[in-house]
């Protein structure tokens, strides 16, 4: 099995740096074109499945990439971003004044992060895991996937596969908007042939 696993494109918020997680904002129009740039790089990939998080700009950025193929998007609660808790729909900058500590140990020290009503790492990843294997199980072992998410979600899948400590949750690459990776599944082996690719944009 390969799971195809993107970002969606950027949105109003993260143009605004604002803190997204549950919370969403519409694809920009740079959001919308990154998305077409990637639908024109997997034109041809066959998928047999394409899952989403239930997010709008996640959904809306597998309509773009899906194009006419005829297939349903899966929506998959589990992968939807982070919950941020009282620092959504606030500026990044707001929320480091506000919450400096923390906002710190968000970025540099995951392990010891303490939410503000939103959930830890340790949640992220707990269901992130539960996620990731629904889809293997079930699908097919020949099955391609494609899966639009969040970047902090696409993080949590590198430190399961990798069996990353929280203490290297951020490690590279960077999670651009529509950056493209590709997860091998084969038997108990899960590995990546592709890490955050943004050649499509360049």
């Amino acid at each position: 099995m390969k799971i195809y696993i993107t970002r969606h494109g950027e949105t109003k918020w993260n143009k605004e740096r604002r803190m997204q997680g549950s919370k969403d904002s519409a694809l920009t129009p740079k959001g919308i074109e990154d998305a077409k740039k990637l639908k024109d790089r997997l034109t041809p990939v066959t998928f047999d499945r394409i899952y989403a998080s239930p997010l709008g700009r996640a959904v809306e950025t597998a309509e773009i990439i899906k194009g006419d193929r005829n297939l349903k998007i899966e929506k998959l609660p589990d992968f939807m971003e982070m919950s941020f808790g009282a620092w959504e729909g606030r500026t990044v900058e707001d929320v480091e004044e506000a919450y400096g500590d923390r906002y710190r140990n968000f970025w540099q020290a995951p392990e010891i992060h303490e939410p503000m009503g939103g959930e830890n790492f340790d949640e992220l990843l707990e269901r992130v895991d539960r996620g990731l294997k629904d889809i293997i199980k079930k699908g097919k072992e020949e099955d391609i996937c494609l899966l639009v998410v969040h970047a902090v979600v696409i993080k949590g899948i590198y430190a399961l596969v990798k069996e990353l400590p929280l203490e290297e949750f951020w490690n590279p690459p960077f999670m651009h908007g529509t950056n493209l990776s590709i997860l091998e599944i084969k038997g108990d082996k899960k590995e990546f042939i592709l890490e955050g690719d943004i050649s499509h944009l360049q």
